[in-house]
């Protein structure tokens, strides 16, 4: 074994996959450059408000529809093929929007483009996911998938922030949108071609259809998977939530929109080192536990200290700073959830990944949704105490997710063994 492979395994990346760890977190930063400024700047081009937030709708119904597939795709196709499709729609979506939708505003061309652009990273990034859950041993399963958040959220939140915005000021928006695409390209080349790993899903007569079906059908084979894609769900609601609402919010509190950029930023460098940390912890102490506890809880009192702290604070910047930094290191607590989900089946891993897949893309839904609904009728205030109380609804949820026991009677002694998901050792 060399040395460097050795290290890989000890801090939980699969050591066949690590070119592709790499290879996701470059593509992510292709595909984070507009965050924060294509909103603005198509306003500013002519849009009107409504018609930025089709745009947006519509990417994020292609992202949702496309984070279900990257599962049972990859469990019929296996993820090569389906990370390569990620790809070519990116490009394809990406060329169309910023070669003629962009340049004459040209809002249908906008709509279908930027729409077919929204299937690219989620076949690309959430297949390569369920690679992970299939390439990792059962006692690394939660630090594998903690680096995979670290490299996904980190190209998106943090590297493709940084790089556009010292893009812009050098190259322009277009410009640098079209940049997205060498960057995606170059992750593919780490991710599928340094990649050299021959994917072994779980062995299967059924036919490509079949497999396409256990999308759906797991839902009623597997009740607990269900549970895991209603708290996968939850799990991002805030995060979503919060950038319709708290950029106002902290303005009343005296905190402008340069410094909540650049809260918003520094929460996020946090919560990608407690990507890591929480995925360790996962498999030190339980996926379950730390869910339910860290994650759940956590986020749901967190949540609550965020929104709450320019009042107990007096408006003081660095002490809301600290409060949304606990929130966000807290979101990291839900990061077991990728090795527990596919550990509740016995083959249709892929078919799993995929409900849990679901629910992030629908998250990005649900947080909007619950602020138009609610924010109107109960203020502000009102929402955060939703957001709250559905993390307490996940607590609940969460405390049914353990894998039914498996009972092991051994002849000469009659002694009976359980186990669990929470990773618990033989009683």
């Amino acid at each position: 074994m060399k040395p460097q492979d050795n290290v890989l395994e000890k801090v939980g990346i699969p050591k066949q996959l690590a070119w592709g760890y790499l290879g996701v977190l470059i593509f992510m930063m292709g595909d984070g450059v507009e965050q924060g400024w294509l909103s603005p700047y198509l306003i500013d081009r002519g849009l009107a408000i409504q018609q930025s937030a089709s745009l947006f709708t519509v990417y994020g119904v292609t992202i949702a529809i496309s984070s279900w597939f990257s599962g049972v795709l990859t469990e019929a196709y296996g993820p090569r093929k389906t990370m390569l499709a990620g790809i070519l729609l990116y490009i394809a979506g990406t060329a169309g929007f910023v070669g003629f939708g962009l340049p004459a505003v040209n809002f249908p061309v906008m709509l279908i483009t930027y729409a077919i652009r929204g299937f690219g990273y989620p076949l690309f990034a959430y297949s390569f996911l369920v690679w992970i859950m299939y390439r990792s041993p059962q006692n690394k399963l939660s630090t594998a998938a903690g680096w995979f958040w670290f490299v996904f959220t980190g190209g998106l939140n943090v590297f493709g922030a940084y790089y556009s915005s010292w893009a812009i000021r050098r190259l322009g928006y277009l410009d640098t949108l079209w940049t997205s695409l060498f960057w995606v390209t170059l992750g593919a080349v780490f991710a599928l071609g340094l990649n050299r790993d021959k994917f072994s899903g779980s062995p299967s007569q059924t036919s490509k259809l079949q497999e396409l079906k256990k999308g759906f059908t797991i839902l009623r084979e597997e009740p607990k998977v269900l549970l895991c894609g209603i708290v996968r769900v939850i799990n991002t609601t805030s995060q979503f939530a919060f950038l319709v609402f708290m950029p106002v919010y902290m303005e009343q509190h005296h905190i402008g929109t340069s410094a909540w950029l650049q809260m918003w930023g520094t929460i996020f460098t946090a919560n990608i080192a407690f990507n890591l940390l929480f995925g360790f912890v996962g498999d030190s102490i339980g996926w379950r536990r730390t869910i339910l506890w860290f994650g759940c809880v956590g986020c749901a009192l967190s949540s609550l200290l965020f929104y709450y702290a320019p009042v107990f604070f007096a408006d003081n910047y660095w002490a809301t700073l600290l409060s949304g930094c606990l929130w966000g290191a807290l979101l990291a607590g839900f990061v077991p959830l990728s090795a527990l989900t596919p550990s509740l089946v016995g083959t249709d891993k892929g078919a799993a990944m995929a409900v849990l897949n679901l629910g992030a893309g629908l998250a990005v839904f649900v947080g909007p949704a619950i602020v138009g609904l609610f924010i109107g009728p109960v203020g502000s205030t009102g929402v955060i105490w939703i957001i709250s109380g559905l993390y307490v609804v996940a607590a609940i949820l969460t405390s049914f997710l353990t894998q039914p026991h498996k009972t092991i009677h051994k002849p000469s002694s009659h002694i009976v063994y359980h186990e669990d998901l929470d990773n618990s050792t033989v009683q």
